[in-house]
């Protein structure tokens, strides 16, 4: 099988992952369902062909991740005239593994991707912390790459992204963009982002707040005066504060509250739900917009009642994501069981829906 070929294929005919695993033959994922080719099961040494020459293409050296020991290996790649490809290789079984995700060259068009223009108001921001958060998968990255266009587009500045890896390739608009690679031009995220700090950024993207260090750090430099984006793999607003104070030592969840009621600016939440028609998937998105009702709520540790705020907060680009859902069911774009599956507080959607009508 060439490798090479093979992308080139995918790519045509719009897929967003590939599978690349012991026992089963080549698998993609196209418009949310898995398709397996009519080809032989890969064998173990099948796979071991596929990452080595995948590796090749990348010109990438594998030694380091087969000798290593360790369990996986992520990195991103260009071809020429065909897109960019991130690929992790990992084991499994006693055998090597690979999931390759396709980004087209192109960066996304949030209007064609149902990106709501509340979310992409959020560009207009100049200092404080918004995170976009949700399960692997659901499309955070390509959300920010779109607000980190349209900043790059009609505002100037320096924009400095840390990425592991890179997605997608952004060039200079009427900003500068600079993109950092974890770990191949900086080691971790909490060394990207005390280096950006000196390197006069507005506006930040912090790929994934991973690690204690790397929340404290990004909600101390939203508290200087930058804007910065991040993820976490959280779903809703409520518990991606909580997880933020949990980073924190006891004795300072406190101050970090204060800290963070601050600094937050939102806190856009998605998943992917499969559309009426079974031919693809659209994004369904809580939006949280700090207001002075919810700093309050953060602050005073009540963020139980935080849906509710938001619930009530339509008029400031609110929603919730039972509104959400509830709104794409209407719009006859999910089905109303779709809806259901998905949603936060079923039996409240289901009585929404025998009502007929929006909160």
């Amino acid at each position: 099988m060439d490798v090479k070929t093979l992308l080139a294929q995918m790519m045509e005919q719009q897929v967003s992952d590939i599978f690349v695993i012991a026992g089963l033959p080549l698998t993609y994922a196209a418009g949310g369902q898995h398709v397996r080719l009519d080809t032989p099961a890969f064998t173990p040494d099948d796979t071991a062909h596929f990452v080595e020459d995948l590796y090749a293409i990348a010109r990438r050296d594998s030694t380091p991740f087969i000798q290593s020991g360790n369990h996986d290996d992520d990195f991103s790649f260009s071809i020429a005239g065909m897109g960019r490809f991130r690929a992790n290789i990992f084991r499994q079984r006693g055998s090597y593994s690979a999931v390759i995700r396709l980004i087209p060259f192109q960066l996304p068009d949030p209007e064609a991707l149902h990106i709501p223009p509340q979310v992409m108001k959020l560009a207009e921001l100049n200092k404080g912390l918004v995170l976009v958060t949700g399960p692997s998968g659901a499309g955070k990255t390509t959300t920010l790459a779109c607000l980190i266009d349209r900043i790059n587009h009609t505002r100037s500045g320096h924009i400095i992204t840390m990425e592991d890896p890179i997605e997608y390739i952004h060039r200079h608009g009427t900003c500068i963009v600079t993109q950092r690679e974890i770990p191949t031009d900086v080691a971790t995220y909490p060394e990207a982002l005390n280096s950006a700090m000196r390197e006069d950024p507005d506006i930040l993207l912090l790929g994934e707040m991973r690690s204690a260090e790397t929340v404290s750090t990004a909600v101390s430099a939203a508290e200087m005066a930058q804007l910065i984006f991040s993820t976490l793999h959280t779903m809703g607003a409520a518990s991606t504060i909580d997880r933020i104070i949990d980073t924190y030592p006891a004795t300072q969840q406190h101050q970090a509250r204060l800290q963070l009621s601050m600094t937050l600016q939102a806190i856009v939440s998605q998943q992917l739900i499969p559309t009426a028609d079974n031919k693809g998937m659209i994004p369904a998105f809580e939006i949280m917009v700090c207001n002075s009702a919810i700093r309050t709520l953060i602050r005073d540790a009540k963020t139980h009642q935080i849906d509710s705020a938001i619930a009530s907060g339509k008029a400031e680009g609110m929603q919730t994501m039972d509104q959400s859902l509830f709104n794409l069911c209407t719009a006859g774009l999910i089905t109303q069981s779709a809806a259901l599956q998905y949603s936060s507080h079923q039996s409240a959607l289901e009585h929404r829906f025998a009502a007929g009508q929006d909160e």
